[in-house]
């Protein structure tokens, strides 16, 4: 299963906060893809559910199974009116990293992938003392326009409507991460049909346009 923020504006300073079941699950979810992060670099979706215990969940009968929604790789974006870089490949990305004066990342699955790949390519301690983290529910598109940071990565779906910005595009295919969000229907649902219907409607093939214009694939 994965929880998904939508995008703010860039005005946007904080965002109500999580349901304190909601973030339970969030924090869940993220100690599991760093535990799958730490243990093997598998970002894979099998991998982070069964860390986090939705298979679990679906074997014990507490959900009817495990319905992918959507996927989305991780985007870039810099201020509006700001040079473009260029991240068109993974040695280009490093060639704009370490000339990048501050850096943003958001506090979900993608801030614990980048630092991994930072690693990998060898610049984790340069980039290290020009690192942002926000705070969980807060954009990175936001804090890009207000001039927070030069460059941020987040989810693209974050950052397709958040004004302010400019969109470069999703990091180079050879070291992208896709996060594949899911649902389920759980066993005690006080209106499963309902439920269902809404998967049924989420997933039918008129959504898949939607998605894309949000910068998703269909799951």
């Amino acid at each position: 299963m994965g929880t998904a923020m939508t995008a703010a504006d860039a005005t946007d300073q904080q965002r109500d906060p999580l349901r304190a079941d909601a973030q339970e699950n969030r924090e869940r979810i993220l100690e599991a893809a760093r535990r799958a992060f730490a243990e093997s670099g598998d970002a894979s979706l099998n991998s982070i559910a069964k860390k986090a215990g939705v298979d679990d969940f679906v074997a014990q009968g507490k959900l009817e199974g495990r319905i992918d929604l959507a996927k989305s790789g991780v985007g870039v974006a810099v201020r509006a009116g700001a040079p473009k870089p260029d991240i068109s490949t993974a040695e280009a990305l490093k060639k704009t990293l370490l000339a990048a004066k501050s850096i943003i990342l958001s506090s979900g699955p993608s801030s614990i992938y980048l630092p991994t790949l930072f690693q990998k390519m060898g610049i984790a301690a340069q980039l290290m003392p020009k690192i942002t983290q926000i705070g969980p529910g807060l954009g990175v598109g936001a804090a890009i326009a207000r001039g927070e940071g030069e460059i941020g990565f987040t989810q693209m779906s974050e950052l397709m409507s958040v004004e302010g910005i400019q969109y470069l595009g999703p990091l180079p295919a050879e070291v992208q991460m896709v996060t594949v969000f899911s649902a389920g229907v759980h066993a005690a649902a006080p209106a499963p049909d309902a439920a269902r219907a809404l998967l049924k409607f989420l997933t039918a093939p008129q959504a898949a346009s939607v998605l894309r214009r949000h910068g998703m694939e269909p799951g």
